[in-house]
Formats: structure tokens, C-alpha cells, sequence
């Protein structure tokens, strides 16, 4: 080999690794931002991330889309999440935040995500103003809103007898949306509102405001709070003896929340729910490969289904668009690809940002229906998604007016 040829094989040995590195994507980054130390903590948190790394362990490589997952906790603050999404998109290159439970802290997260035309898919947000007057052009909303909840459980309440109703209602956007959503049903429905009490977040004592729902004498107390704090107004009102003459309507009541209350505080409860790990095959896999994985060995709600469902989406449309760097090119790819997964089946991106699937009427079991641990509910009804869901007429939001 002579020396002109030994410097080109040098050369070439050491661009090969450069010209690896180009030729292999980038990962798709994403943040889960949620609570991950308060009252929202078991609801979402770090179950949260645990479904969407399983989502990413079974369809990443067939798509062809690697993913990095990082997380944070938001601390329930706007000011914090706001400040973790500047970072996390001006200095940590994410692509797209997720999940952001406490709708106060997702339209702050929302609010940078749309100045820097980056994606946002909410699984743990609630306010249905995010699809209506606060909607984006950045933004999905995944699992479940106030809107589709409110209406659902206030309609159906209210045509079972429950004519007359009080509110006790976590003081903040998601509380206030979920309360008014709910009473219009009511409303609607010929039944009629008696009053409401509300509370800050993080609230231990409820004892105030489930007096004044007793002393109103309603039929059904209207829980429009969530979380720990949902988990303990049904606790103290079971304690203080509400549920014998008064029926709770736990708004966004579900699985999470029954192993520290007991079966026999919630019994005959109704809730609404886009998803529930006993459904089918494709849900008891999901929920035993995440219980597997869970710290404290639970299982998946409804939102930890979403952040499953919505980051196979996301590998979806990445698969199509290649790059992550145009946030509204993103979410119109997955706004214009059918919507298919073993935990909510098929489905639809409407072009507001809602995502749309069927919802399902459950009651609590007794405790005599029961057969063992996370055995708490039973179905009902299933409501079609065009019944469940917001008309897209309805919602008010600028860009499809526009």
C-alpha cells in the first residue's frame, strides 16, 4: 500500500463514525411533564411514564422510530411547567410534552408550545376549553375531557332520579369546567342545581364543604375534583354518613382511587370512562404488563391507557412526517391517520384536536359482586362517540371558524 492510499483508508476510518451518526434519525424526544409527588401523583405520575416507555418497547422498532422519554413534575404550578417546557424545548431539544394533568398547568405548557411550534398531547388534562376557545393548532386531547365526562354522568344521574344537585368542586380551570359541563347537563336534563362549594387543591380537610352539601339536602353530591383530593371527599362523606340518604357522582372517579378509599365506600357509584383494564385481551395485557412495572403494583386508568394509546400514535405520524421539528406538521399527521390500538380500538383525531372514541357507563360493584383486588366496576352502557363527545360546532374554537 503506498502513502497515498494509507491516508484515504485513514480518512475514511475516521469519517465512518460521522457518517453513522448522520444517516441514523435522531430520536422522537418526549417530556412527561405531570405531578409526580402530590395529589395527582397516583392518578398519573410516574404510571405515566411507565405506559409510554411499554409503548415504545412494542411498536418503536417495527415503526422505525427511536424514542427517548424523559420526565418531570410540573408541582401542580403553571409557573413551573412553563418553566420546565422553555427548558426542556430551548436547551434539552424535546419534541413533544405530554400528559399534564391540572388543566392550569397544561394551557401554561400549551401557551409556549404554540409560541415555539412545538407538540402537545394531553392525556391528564381536563378543561375542554383546550379544544374550544384555548384551542392550538399544536395540540391533541387524548383520553378524556370535561365536556364528555359532565355531560355523560350529569345526564344519566339526573334521567336515574337524581333531580336536584351541590357541587363540591376543586377550585382551579379543571374544577370550574368540569362543574359548569356537568350542571348544564343537569340542567338539560330537567333536573336542577342547589348550590356549590369549592376548594383548593391539596385540600386534607372537607369537612366544611360536605356539611353544606348535606345541609342541601340534594339528591346527588357532584364531586368536581380528582385525584387525592377526589379520593378523600368520598372518604370523609362516607364517614359522616352522606352516602346513606345522598348519592356521590364522583366525576373522575376510577380504579386508582379505590384501593385507598375500600370497595364499600364507593359502592353503586357511577363514573364514565373511555377505558378499563378488565374490557378485553388487548386491555388485561396492557394492565398486567404495567402493573409488572408499576412500583406500587397497580393498575392502568384511563389516562395511563391514553399516554399508551397517544405515544403509538405519535411513532405513527413520526413514521410518516421523518421529523419532529415542525409541532403543527406533527399533529396534522396525526390528525389525518385513523386512530387504532388494543386499549381504546378504533378511532379519529377530529381537526380541533379532539380525539374521538366511545365512552362507557360503570357503576361500582358491592362488595358481594366483587371477586378480588382491582374487581371494582361493572358496565352499564356504552355511549357512541358522537353521544359523548362535544359537537365540533359547540366548541368555539377560533382556528375552525377560521
Amino acid at each position: 500500500m503506498n502513502r497515498r492510499q494509507l491516508l484515504i483508508g485513514a480518512a475514511a476510518t475516521a469519517l465512518a463514525p460521522q457518517l453513522a451518526a448522520a444517516q441514523s434519525p435522531r430520536p422522537l424526544k418526549i417530556g412527561v411533564m405531570n405531578d409526580m409527588s402530590s395529589v395527582y401523583a397516583d392518578f398519573q405520575g410516574v404510571g405515566s411514564v411507565i405506559a409510554a416507555k411499554l409503548a415504545v418497547g412494542d411498536h418503536s422498532a417495527k415503526l422505525g422510530v427511536p424514542v427517548e422519554i424523559i420526565s418531570a413534575d410540573h408541582q401542580n404550578k403553571p409557573d413551573v411547567g412553563a418553566d420546565i417546557a422553555r427548558r426542556w424545548f430551548d436547551n434539552e431539544s424535546v419534541d413533544v410534552i405530554m400528559d399534564l394533568p391540572n388543566s392550569a398547568v397544561a394551557l401554561a405548557v400549551l401557551t409556549i408550545a404554540t409560541e415555539k411550534n412545538k407538540a402537545v398531547i394531553g392525556s391528564g388534562a381536563g378543561s375542554s376549553v383546550m379544544t374550544g376557545p384555548k384551542c392550538s393548532r399544536n395540540f391533541v386531547h387524548w383520553t378524556y375531557d370535561t365536556y364528555e365526562v359532565g355531560h355523560s354522568i350529569g345526564r344519566a344521574m339526573t334521567e336515574q332520579g337524581g333531580k336536584s344537585w351541590f357541587f363540591i368542586t376543586a377550585d382551579y380551570a379543571f374544577g370550574k369546567d368540569l362543574e359548569s359541563n356537568c350542571a348544564d347537563a343537569v340542567g338539560a336534563a330537567g333536573g336542577k342545581v342547589l348550590g356549590s362549594a369549592r376548594h383548593p387543591l391539596n385540600t386534607a380537610d372537607f369537612s366544611s364543604f360536605l356539611l353544606q352539601a348535606q345541609a342541601s339536602g340534594a339528591d346527588v353530591i357532584g364531586l368536581a375534583n380528582a385525584g387525592g383530593d377526589l379520593s378523600n371527599t368520598i372518604k370523609q362523606a362516607h364517614e359522616f354518613g352522606l352516602t346513606a340518604k345522598q348519592r356521590l357522582a364522583g366525576l373522575i372517579l376510577n380504579v386508582t382511587n379505590i384501593p385507598s378509599l375500600g370497595l364499600e365506600a364507593v359502592q353503586n357509584a357511577a363514573i364514565c370512562t373511555p377505558f378499563y383494564w378488565d374490557f378485553n385481551d388487548g386491555t388485561r395485557d396492557f394492565a398486567a404488563r404495567f402493573q409488572a412495572d408499576h412500583p406500587s403494583k397497580m393498575k392502568p386508568n384511563d389516562m395511563h391507557a391514553g399516554m399508551y394509546a397517544a405515544t403509538l400514535h405519535l411513532m405513527k405520524a413520526m413514521a410518516e412526517t421523518k421529523s419532529a421539528a415542525d409541532g403543527v406538521k406533527l399533529i396534522d399527521a396525526m390528525k389525518a391517520i385513523p386512530t387504532d390500538d388494543p386499549l381504546f380500538g378504533k378511532g379519529s383525531i377530529r381537526v380541533d384536536g379532539r380525539k374521538l372514541h366511545p365512552v362507557y357507563l360503570m357503576t361500582a360493584k358491592t362488595l358481594a359482586e366483587s371477586k378480588g383486588d382491582w374487581d371494582y366496576f361493572k358496565l352499564v352502557a356504552t355511549i357512541k362517540p358522537e353521544d359523548a363527545w362535544r359537537p365540533l360546532d359547540k366548541g368555539g374554537c377560533p382556528f375552525v371558524k377560521a
